[in-house]
């Protein structure tokens, strides 16, 4: 298989703290499971999880990035390889208007890992199952997304993690 065919799993979290002990292992996973990583190219989870993807021998798919406009040398982070530039400058509260980048995050991701976060990881969420996304949180309670919906369905193991993302992807 191509690189360019492979599944392209999209991690969302806190753009302000990293959350290295679930980013850190779900980025090897990742890496090892042969997909892409699709991230909104940023700081905290973001960038831990790009890095531990990144940094996996032997991976075959790229990190991507999808930038906001107007965050200047905050994205990409230093492990984005195929950073997409938009137009869209909304996030956080205001990350399921037209206007944020987070439409693309959710709609080219073939599945979805959300870690900790805020208002912006929540409207991630919300997007994914408003679009059908297969969307799994790796939560260890569900407050650490606040305002995440009770549709979401949320895992506290990696492995039930990873077992959803490889069934999502085929």
């Amino acid at each position: 298989m191509q690189s360019h065919c492979l599944p392209i799993v999209g991690v969302m979290g806190s753009g302000s703290e990293s959350h290295e002990a679930r980013a850190q292992p779900i980025g090897r996973r990742l890496a090892a499971q042969g997909v892409h990583l699709l991230t909104g190219g940023g700081g905290g989870v973001m960038e831990a999880v790009s890095r531990a993807f990144f940094q996996a021998p032997g991976r075959r798919g790229s990190v991507i990035g999808v930038l906001p406009s107007g965050h200047g040398d905050a994205y990409p982070n230093p492990w984005v390889e195929i950073p997409v530039r938009t137009h869209l400058p909304l996030s956080g509260e205001r990350g399921a208007e037209p206007g944020s980048r987070n439409h693309i995050n959710v709609l080219t991701s073939d599945a979805i890992i959300a870690l900790p976060g805020g208002a912006g990881t929540a409207s991630e969420v919300r997007l994914a199952l408003a679009y059908g996304r297969p969307l799994v949180a790796y939560l260890a309670r569900r407050d650490e997304i606040p305002g995440l919906p009770a549709a979401a369905r949320v895992e506290s193991d990696l492995e039930r993690v990873m077992a959803f993302v490889a069934e999502a992807v085929g």
